[in-house]
């Protein structure tokens, strides 16, 4: 998956897997699977190139991919290049999923970059950062290993991906969003569509973007990975150029 290619003379779809591959990262062992899956089950074939956070920081790093899926596994060795990667399929209209810590900073990149709060922090990277400019911070219950129910929003992208207004997903995280930040984050566009049972956020998009969706679960943990989550095969979709709802 890491052979370099020119980018210009393929037709395949080609993804960017940005994060700092390790085999201690039970999604980042998940992902050969599911590429498998989806080629075999799905008809969806996709070139992946695993793409470590500090080349992210570098311009032009994920320019050209048909999509981008930021990744677990924090912290980055480059918080800079995880937040240039989403800038760039944000702005660039780049078919993009971000799970658990791919959710996190997605929310960070979106405070700092659209909602002019220049401070924004992640309480994992800026453990001194000011209380005041974390958007996000420790959970009040650590959700690694956990699994628990999530509902949709009806008429949400999320919604039209799994097919139900409730799902059950899995997590591994300990860090979610701020509550007194989420409302300054909608105020300038970006949608949250998803809560647990108690109304925490585990879901965010973006309308008006081709794809973008965040969420703290990971759907590609579940099952045995033989069988591609809605929304990994609504992503591998989306960056084939095919609708996904």
């Amino acid at each position: 998956m890491n052979t370099p290619i020119d980018l210009r003379t393929t037709t395949t779809p080609r993804i960017a897997l940005v994060g700092d591959r390790s085999p201690h990262v039970k999604s980042h062992v998940r992902i050969p699977m599911l590429l498998d899956a989806l080629a075999e089950r799905e008809g969806l074939v996709l070139d992946a190139y695993w793409i470590p956070s500090g080349d992210a920081e570098e311009p032009g790093a994920v320019a050209g991919f048909d999509a981008l899926w930021l990744l677990p596994g924090s912290p980055y060795a480059s918080e800079a290049g995880a937040l240039a990667a989403i800038r760039t399929a944000r702005e660039e209209g780049i078919p993009f999923l971000g799970t658990c810590a791919g959710f996190q900073h997605a929310l960070v990149e979106y405070a700092r970059n659209v909602c002019g709060l220049d401070r924004a922090a992640h309480a994992e990277n800026e453990p001194g950062a000011e209380a005041d400019d974390l958007v996000i911070t420790p959970l009040a219950c650590s959700l690694v290993g956990h699994e628990g129910a999530v509902r949709v929003t009806p008429g949400s992208l999320a919604e039209s991906i799994l097919g139900a207004e409730r799902s059950t997903e899995r997590y591994h995280c300990a860090y979610g969003p701020a509550g007194d930040r989420l409302d300054v984050l909608t105020a300038h566009g970006l949608r949250f569509t998803g809560a647990d049972e108690e109304g925490q956020v585990r879901i965010a998009e973006l309308p008006g973007h081709p794809f973008f969706l965040a969420t703290l679960f990971q759907p590609e943990l579940a099952g045995d990975g033989t069988r591609p989550h809605p929304i990994v095969r609504a992503f591998a979709r989306a960056a084939s150029g095919l609708p996904v709802r």
